[in-house]
């Protein structure tokens, strides 16, 4: 173990791999999302209404959270160059005649266009927008069936006869800091976890030091992976308590249930893909390759954990993919025991499945010693 500490700490390759990187890359995710939510998207509003209704719709829609309106374009096709430059995010065209048709008892249609490249964001925008216009709408009809007579409660029964009491649980606030940053900040973790512990003994096969590290072990491989791989995961269990830090109280991100449940399985999430970057040299036996391996594997990790897209809606291949990676199995613990605080006992299974990943890479233990001894292995980059 004093000989892999002293390493890092001589090695300043070694030192931004283990401790500047990740806490640049929380800081920048931090950064980046500190907003949690997205507010005031430009949206053009194309008038040839002129009406007050027409002015009234521009309000609410400026009214919303997400939008901010700009009333300077005069066509369609001025709104839609700008959108095609990236200077708004949708157009809302109010035609000709809106407000005459619906005095007169006639429906009118509004459009609205959506650069939808960004669904997560065209989708806020759409939801907000409608929300304001059906606001709008039912204002008249409310209007109009006060003026037949009508008491406000048989005017607001007429409008909406069934009415939608709609709960949002877990992220009431449609936050970007609790559905993104819980799973990047992770990923920033492991990344690093699993580059820099195949970079610790992958350099031991590259350079042929294998012999003279395992004599120092007294031939032992497992004292020899203990002290090679001990320093990295006490660092890494450190950067992962501070990562908890900037989750629960910088970002805001609930905490509903055992926060040492979620301490145990980021230990075993960082075992697990130590033990993994074990399995990849012990199968390789290339540092380049393994690194280059590793690297794919763990920023796959995020596609397929189900935060971004349900596990259940992919395909079956990639329902069966999404199992190979430990980062799957505790994102299920982080988000029980964060957002949702269901029972210690739910998170049993997905422990069960990072200590498979830890056998795995124990497994190929053997394997690794016989590289590390003979020279043919020696050298590979």
């Amino acid at each position: 173990m004093k000989r892999e500490t002293d390493r890092i700490l001589s090695k300043w390759a070694l030192i931004m791999i283990t401790v500047i990187g990740p806490l640049l890359a929380f800081l920048l995710i931090m950064l980046i999302f500190s907003a949690n939510v997205p507010r005031d998207l430009p949206i053009a509003v194309v008038d040839h209404d002129h009406t007050s209704l027409s002015r009234l719709i521009s309000r609410m829609t400026d009214a919303t959270s997400i939008a901010a309106v700009d009333r300077s374009y005069i066509s369609v096709e001025d709104a839609r160059n700008a959108m095609e430059k990236g200077k708004v995010d949708a157009i809302l065209y109010l035609p000709e005649n809106t407000e005459r048709d619906i005095l007169k008892g006639e429906s009118s249609t509004i459009v609205l266009y959506l650069n939808n490249a960004n669904v997560v964001k065209s989708g806020l925008m759409n939801s907000g927008i409608r929300k304001a216009l059906s606001t709008v709408s039912a204002g008249i009809k409310l209007k109009k069936q006060l003026q037949q007579g009508k008491t406000q409660k048989q005017a607001i029964a007429g409008i909406m006869p069934i009415q939608l009491h709609s709960v949002l649980l877990f992220n009431p606030y449609i936050s970007y800091s609790y559905f993104l940053t819980l799973g990047l900040m992770p990923v920033v973790l492991i990344v690093f976890t699993l580059l820099g512990s195949i970079h610790a003994i992958g350099t031991e096969l590259l350079r042929g030091t294998g012999p003279k590290w395992l004599a120092e072990a007294n031939g032992n491989i497992i004292y020899a992976l203990i002290g090679k791989i001990l320093p990295y995961t006490i660092i890494f269990s450190i950067i992962a308590v501070f990562m908890n830090v900037i989750l629960f109280y910088n970002l805001g991100l609930p905490l509903n249930g055992k926060l040492h449940i979620i301490l145990i399985s980021e230990f075993l999430l960082i075992l697990s893909y130590q033990f993994f970057a074990i399995f990849l040299l012990g199968l390789f036996s290339n540092l380049r390759l393994c690194l280059s391996l590793g690297s794919a594997y763990s920023m796959l990790a995020l596609t397929y954990s189900g935060l971004t897209f349900p596990i259940d809606g992919m395909p079956a291949f990639g329902q069966a993919f999404s199992s190979v990676f430990p980062f799957t199995y505790w994102l299920k613990i982080f988000v029980s025991q964060s957002l949702r605080g269901e029972p210690a006992a739910n998170s049993i299974a997905p422990m069960y499945a990072l200590w498979a990943f830890i056998i795995l890479g124990i497994l190929l233990i053997p394997r690794l010693k016989h590289l590390l001894l003979n020279k043919e292995h020696w050298g590979k980059y």
